[in-house]
């Protein structure tokens, strides 16, 4: 008798167990492997990151948010991507090859970034409820700069991320930048 009564007790326990970090994993927070260095410096391939999906439930995306998203069509690969935002609704981004990226005609100060581009892009007003987004890696990632359409909807972001726990040795939080 006392053991069926444990046994019970332990299939509860593990039964909820399993719906909470269902309910965790599928709504509230996802881990993700890097798996390209178009975030390089800042993420590199292999790096391993907590991303917070409720984040846009409480605020809306800043520019300077790590974030991951769902590709454009022509680049869905069947991953998700992730990159910085730089472009906000009602913003006019320019980038000017060899010197770098202009908001609403000002130049914006990128300490991250792995070096200045070498492309132009834009000008482009970025429409209400869009974003654009470009890798740290400049030179190296497929980001708005490369697509036919160079927005992502507020709809495609799935979550921002917070951390990476992976390597250890490099653990650290990401805040939004402030410019």
């Amino acid at each position: 008798m006392k053991f069926l009564s444990a046994l019970k007790e332990f299939l509860i326990t593990f039964l909820l167990a399993v719906i909470i970090a269902v309910i965790l994993k599928f709504f509230i927070v996802d881990s993700c492997k890097l798996l390209s260095d178009s975030m390089a410096t800042t993420l590199n391939t292999g790096d391993r990151i907590i991303v917070f999906k409720l984040a846009y439930k409480f605020g809306d995306p800043e520019r300077g948010d790590i974030i991951i998203f769902d590709p454009p069509a022509e680049m869905d690969e069947g991953t998700e991507f992730i990159k910085r935002i730089v472009g906000l609704p009602g913003d006019v981004v320019e980038v000017k090859a060899n010197d770098g990226v202009y908001i609403n005609g000002e130049f914006l100060e990128e300490s991250y970034i792995t070096e200045i581009p070498n492309y132009d892009f834009g000008p482009v007003t970025v429409p209400e409820g869009n974003y654009i987004v470009f890798g740290d890696n400049r030179n190296r990632s497929a980001d708005s700069h490369y697509w036919s359409y160079p927005f992502i909807t507020f709809d495609d972001i799935d979550g921002k991320a917070v951390c990476r726990y992976f390597p250890f040795n490099a653990m650290t939080t990401y805040p939004t930048v402030e410019y």
